[in-house]
């Protein structure tokens, strides 16, 4: 999964930083976006789009990426500023966001499906860039696993909703307890499904 990285090294570009979000798709909770500069040569086995993962990898392999790396950050965009951007604009802002936090500056960025502008370096998005890039692979599983957490501690907060099973995504089980108990502050109303549970709550509360 190095490839890409080599090519750019030997054109010049020492530092390349890979950049990916998890989160998107799901209807609750934040999107979380994730940036990771690999140490030119450095080579972490198992490296994989992190949702073909099971949890106790991601979490082994976060704890690797982040001891290794030459730099790695995250950035958080929360369910209000979702709704408010829209989806597409959030995941390009987080994105942004999590390759400017980086302590050292990349001299080539590489991200997940489609290219995002300043970025203070050149860039290219990589069509499923967590699967053939070793960078992209390694920032998606520091943001799935950072997001995991942080849908853990919601759920301590929402027990109602499961949060700690389906992370915020849209199943069956999270519908269901949706309409059951109507949105609540981390949902994204930019969703129709939370739009038409919290019409339907509130109709069913209140008539």
């Amino acid at each position: 999964m190095t490839g890409y990285e080599a090519v750019l090294q030997r054109a010049g570009f020492e530092l390349v930083a890979g950049a990916d979000e998890a989160g998107r798709g799901a209807c609750a909770g934040p999107l979380v976006a994730g940036a990771v500069v690999l140490r030119p040569g450095t080579v972490i086995d198992g490296l994989a789009d992190s949702k073909a993962l099971s949890a106790t990898t991601r979490e082994r392999l976060y704890d690797e990426i982040t001891g290794r790396a030459l730099a790695w950050a995250v950035a958080v965009v929360g369910p209000d500023e979702c709704d408010r951007l829209g989806m597409q604009r959030a995941d390009i802002e987080g994105l942004r966001r999590a390759v400017l936090r980086l302590d050292v500056a990349p001299d080539f960025a590489l991200t997940d499906g489609f290219a995002v502008d300043g970025l203070g370096c050149p860039n290219l998005g990589v069509w499923k860039g967590d699967q053939v890039v070793a960078c992209v692979s390694a920032a998606s599983i520091v943001a799935k696993v950072t997001r995991d957490r942080m849908m853990a501690d919601l759920h301590a907060r929402y027990p109602s909703y499961g949060f700690d099973v389906h992370k915020g995504y849209c199943t069956a089980e999270h519908q269901r307890r949706l309409v059951e108990h109507g949105p609540c502050p981390v949902h994204r109303r930019c969703f129709g499904n939370v739009r038409a549970a919290e019409q339907e709550y509130v109709l069913e509360r209140y008539s």
